[in-house]
């Protein structure tokens, strides 16, 4: 009896998998089709957890301002913190302002500064995730937690191994990345020859907004905008 029961509850299993594909496709179809309309755009990820009187929300509000002064649109991940910052600083910039939100049991829920045509859910982190890298004409990451380092790596690790078009990927706040900085110089790459030289030319450590569109532009001045695969 309870290896029947035991085979069941395993049948259920994939017959539920199987299904959930539809929802997955749901997704992605929904996220092709919106973002593919909307045009260049930056993405800025950071901490959930950032309050507005911290520097790094004031920084980020400064950072999409600039941004869309200068053409591009902003996407976040479309909860608070320094989501809201980076959708607050586009929308008073009179910018698009774009929120990809994800369901999740704490700390998450959209912020006002999205625009109402351009806010997106999703169930899914790596069909999120997908959208991001696809559409993302650069990555600019405040300090954040696991999720922001997650951004990082895997679009690090997708341009390293030709994966996805390159883009920026901009770093802002020098006191809290160059610890991390640091030690992939000295563990990585000195210590264990674990990536190249040149993997680090694909990071850019500022501190300023004007320093985080210089990096855009001068990137942006060579090559087209497109969708990065």
């Amino acid at each position: 009896m309870r290896k029947e029961q035991h085979h069941k509850g395993w049948n259920e299993s994939k017959t539920n998998d199987s299904w959930a594909i539809f929802k997955i496709m749901g997704e992605f179809v929904n996220g092709y089709e919106k973002l593919s309309r909307i045009g260049p755009c930056v993405s800025i990820f950071g901490s959930a957890r950032t309050k507005p009187e911290d520097k790094y929300y004031k920084l980020t509000e400064k950072v999409a301002h600039k941004i869309v002064d200068h053409g591009y649109g902003v996407i976040t991940g479309g909860g608070p913190g320094i989501m809201e910052a980076g959708n607050k600083g586009a929308h008073l910039g009179g910018g698009t302002s774009v929120g990809l939100n994800i369901e999740l049991p704490f700390e998450q829920h959209d912020n006002p500064y999205i625009d109402h045509d351009k806010s997106l859910d999703f169930d899914y982190f790596f069909v999120r995730k997908v959208m991001f890298v696809k559409y993302s004409q650069g990555f600019v990451v405040m300090p954040g937690g696991f999720g922001t380092l997650d951004e990082l790596f895997e679009a690090i690790t997708l341009i390293q191994t030709n994966k996805i078009e390159k883009f920026p990927i901009i770093l802002v706040g020098t006191d809290f990345w160059e610890g991390l900085i640091d030690w992939v110089k000295a563990t990585l790459l000195d210590k264990f020859s674990n990536i190249s030289a040149k993997d680090l030319d694909l990071i850019h450590l500022v501190d300023t907004e004007d320093e985080v569109i210089n990096i855009l532009d001068a990137f942006y001045k060579k090559s087209g905008f497109s969708p990065n695969f």
